[in-house]
């Protein structure tokens, strides 16, 4: 069978596509996510320094991220199933080969099988949203994206609990076999799309042109926009991973907060909090987006980010403040994820959506390198002050490059691609 034939839906039609995507999504999101958790049982029992393991953070966002392009071309020519289901075994290896660590060498090979599955699984689920979606992508995109920003929210506590009372190496082996097995099963189900099945107006305006990964590397348009991403990745990839610790440090993880009817330890109420926002945003704001535009959307977000971790350094020693502001620095972060994928299938099209999206997802690998210098940083004067104000400044640049340099950019990008395609059919442009 040619690759470039469509493979209908077994079943449910896109929408059915959608939701394995979301549930695929939720189960590798706790490599990620609920790396926080284990991170002081660790210490604890190998007394390895904490940079030494977060260490094993950078080298699985950097695995997950880097390889995206190359794991994308797999899904461009074969298909999303066989990607998903290798990702799956892989994920679930991970998490298995981490509950028997005795090594930063073995937890360092863990982070690395672990960040492949998991990139197999993120950059096809994604790309799939853009390809079965192709007049609703912000929001498509968005949901998908939610499974891995919220999807932990589910198993935050039963994971905390089980460290408490198991231990955390028994807490690795069970749900490394519970996550790889879902993922695994559910990958079967995944096919192949064809955006012109679906094909309709957006509303806002999208390329007619179908860039290479070569073509999309040699457009400066790309290169701004994965700067952009990598300035508020950065951020909010440093509070995923040492939210734990900075909890620990002003004294706040372990005091009593009542919100909402529940009264849970501020450290895990504020995980969970956090896994809701970062997943209620990606739909939200690629809704939004779908309606207003990209680049305006990318302010609006960006600038909030800013002003939220400024408040939470300045408010963070009151419990039920660190709890809410970090809902708020989440929910104003995690919408990378659907504004991102979205703009660059805007601008470069449908056909290499995986493979391009996913060279510009490696953004985020380059965002994890500064995670341990946060640390470094901390280290060295005493405070998490200078990290959280780098944090917020590199968010405010990000918001005024979408308006100031992304849009005119991007905008002259597709008006060309537009004039090329008129050219290439032998016609003269509309005046």
């Amino acid at each position: 069978m040619s690759s470039e034939q469509t493979i209908q839906p077994p079943f449910g039609g896109r929408w059915m596509q959608l939701a394995i995507g979301v549930v695929c999504m939720a189960m590798v999101a706790n490599l990620q996510y609920g790396w926080t958790l284990f991170v002081d049982p660790i210490q604890e029992k190998h007394g390895w320094t904490l940079g030494a393991i977060q260490v094993a953070f950078s080298i699985f966002v950097l695995t997950e991220t880097w390889l995206v392009p190359i794991e994308g071309w797999f899904v461009d020519k074969f298909g999303p199933r066989i990607v998903v289901v290798v990702g799956g075994l892989l994920c679930g290896l991970a998490w298995l080969l981490n509950s028997v660590a005795d090594s930063l060498a073995l937890l360092y090979l863990g982070a690395a099988l672990g960040g492949i599955g998991a990139g197999a699984v993120y950059g096809t689920c994604v790309a799939n949203a853009l390809k079965w979606f192709p007049d609703r992508r912000g929001l498509a995109a968005g949901i998908t994206a939610a499974g891995f920003g919220a999807g932990s929210a589910l198993t935050i506590i039963p994971i905390a609990n089980m460290i408490a009372s198991s231990g955390y190496e028994h807490t690795f082996f069970t749900f490394g076999l519970i996550q790889g097995g879902v993922t695994l099963l559910l990958g079967l189900f995944l096919a192949k799309p064809d955006a012109r099945l679906f094909a309709a107006k957006a509303k806002i305006t999208q390329t007619r042109r179908e860039y290479s990964p070569w073509e999309m590397l040699k457009s400066p348009v790309f290169w701004v926009m994965y700067a952009m991403f990598v300035l508020v990745a950065a951020g909010g990839l440093v509070v995923t991973a040492q939210i734990g610790p900075i909890a620990k440090d002003i004294k706040v993880a372990g005091v009593p907060v009542s919100l909402f009817g529940l009264t849970m330890a501020a450290l895990p109420f504020a995980l969970a909090i956090d896994r809701i926002m970062n997943g209620v945003t990606r739909p939200f704001f690629g809704w939004v987006s779908d309606h207003i535009g990209r680049e305006n959307t990318m302010f609006i977000a960006f600038a909030l980010e800013a002003v939220g971790i400024v408040a939470l350094w300045h408010f963070s020693a009151d419990p039920v403040a660190f709890v809410l502001l970090t809902g708020i620095v989440f929910f104003a972060w995690g919408e990378i994820y659907s504004l991102f994928p979205s703009t660059c299938a805007d601008t470069f099209g449908s056909k290499f959506a995986a493979t391009n999206s996913g060279l510009l997802y490696t953004a985020k690998g380059t965002a994890s390198i500064l995670v341990p210098l946060a640390n470094v940083l901390h280290d060295s004067s005493g405070s998490w002050e200078s990290v959280f104000y780098i944090a917020a400044a590199v968010n405010a640049i990000a918001a005024i490059a979408a308006l100031l340099i992304l849009k005119p950019m991007r905008a002259k990008t597709m008006r060309d691609a537009k004039a090329d395609g008129v050219a290439a059919a032998g016609l003269q442009p509309a005046e």
